[in-house]
């Protein structure tokens, strides 16, 4: 193998951001590991579902079994709409095993290899890190949860030379975008052109963003041109959240 030729693990790799980090990275030269539920043949596919601690950890012991994992990028997780009065307990506890548990648990599994020579862990998390938006109560939390653990993460294994960031992205154009408007429309009888106009009209660019936008700045932080980068929660969101 290249000496040049990192390790990267990502998970929910098989569409969406995911899958556009996945092809950035092999673009690049990197070996790519993508943990996932839905089967994906770009990277070398791991079947993984990340809301599963121990399955997590077997499949990180078994990717680091032959070399430390260089990135990690924890992107696996699952949007809703709905406020604190419409959340019940078994949908909040569902939502936080995807989008932090399955973080947690990948990082966890990873760091004690990666002691050894350094790396970057890049969480997805949203600008709803920092910014609150209706009808998004369980989803923002996680969210909030993720740019925690990448702040924690950040201080305590600095002196490993392990970096630890929050990719912040506002509205991309995802599947999960998509699902999202979907739904909202089958609930309210809303036109979906029209809501999608009006996503873009909110962001002060005039548009939404790309995935492969997203998987170019993911890039970038896992890279030695950010190794001055570590604790931060990275905005990338049109300009949506400087008003």
């Amino acid at each position: 193998m290249p000496s040049n030729k990192r390790r990267v693990v990502v998970t929910g790799g098989s569409s969406g951001i995911g899958l556009a980090i996945v092809e950035r990275f092999i673009s690049k030269g990197d070996d790519v590991f993508n943990l996932d539920i839905q089967e994906e043949h770009t990277a070398n596919f791991i079947h993984c579902d990340v809301a599963d601690h121990n399955k997590v950890r077997q499949c990180i012991s078994d990717i680091s079994a032959n070399g430390p994992i260089d990135v990690l990028i924890c992107n696996a997780g699952v949007h809703l709409s709905a406020n604190i009065e419409e959340t019940d307990e078994h949908t909040l506890q569902h939502l936080f095993n995807l989008n932090v548990k399955g973080a947690f648990s990948a990082t966890q599994a990873s760091l004690p290899a990666m002691k050894n020579a350094g790396g970057s862990i890049i969480y997805i998390a949203s600008d709803q890190a920092q910014v609150a938006k209706a009808n998004s109560f369980a989803y923002n939390l996680t969210k909030h949860a993720l740019a925690s653990m990448a702040k924690t993460t950040a201080i305590d294994y600095a002196q490993y030379n392990i970096r630890a960031n929050a990719l912040c992205p506002g509205t991309i154009d995802t599947p999960l975008y998509h699902n999202a408007i979907n739904k909202y429309c089958a609930r309210t009888g809303a036109n979906k052109q029209k809501i999608h106009a009006e996503e873009a009209s909110a962001q002060p660019l005039g548009r939404i963003g790309t995935s492969k936008e997203v998987a170019g700045f993911a890039y970038f932080l896992s890279t030695p041109d950010a190794s001055f980068i570590t604790g931060t929660l990275q905005l990338m969101d049109g300009g949506y959240c400087a008003r």
